[in-house]
């Protein structure tokens, strides 16, 4: 099960595309976009991710920076930066360690035995590196609702 709303968000340390290690930790003191997505190169991952690039600028002003976490190995994750023009970090959580901590692992991904990936889920994280909002899809073919994710940004 998910981390709930007013957890302190566990810190992490995980490689980003170009191997540089990225720490929640090194955002204390702005808003945090945390999103989960199961795989690079899949159409709703692709259109998740494009969304928050499109508001990039939106977020910015609110003082929120966007971290995009999955299974999938630093190359996977570099391409599909590349290929979608994606400006914030893509971390590769290959051991599975966040995904767990943060309680979103989607096991038997795609109906394929053993497969582990994380859910579709997006967590909100204040300045102090509080939970604020949680959103997990019931679905992972389904994009979170960013109406709801956004508003909880602004509000913080």
């Amino acid at each position: 099960m998910a981390l709930a709303v007013g957890t302190k968000a566990p810190n992490f340390t995980l490689e980003d595309t170009t191997r540089k290690k990225v720490s929640l930790s090194d955002y204390l003191g702005k808003n945090v976009i945390l999103c989960f997505f199961p795989a690079a190169f899949t159409g709703v991952c692709t259109d998740e991710l494009c969304s928050f690039q499109g508001a990039i600028q939106r977020l910015n002003n609110a003082n929120a920076e966007v971290l995009a976490i999955s299974a999938d190995l630093i190359f996977s994750n570099g391409a599909f930066s590349a290929a979608n023009g994606l400006t914030f970090p893509l971390l590769s959580d290959y051991t599975l360690a966040t995904i767990n901590a943060y309680g979103v692992p989607f096991v038997n991904f795609a109906g394929i035995e053993g497969l582990v990936r994380s859910e579709r889920a997006v967590f909100v994280i204040d300045a102090e590196g509080v939970i604020r909002h949680v959103h997990v899809t019931e679905n992972p073919g389904v994009e979170p609702d960013y109406d709801e994710i956004f508003a909880a940004v602004e509000a913080l």
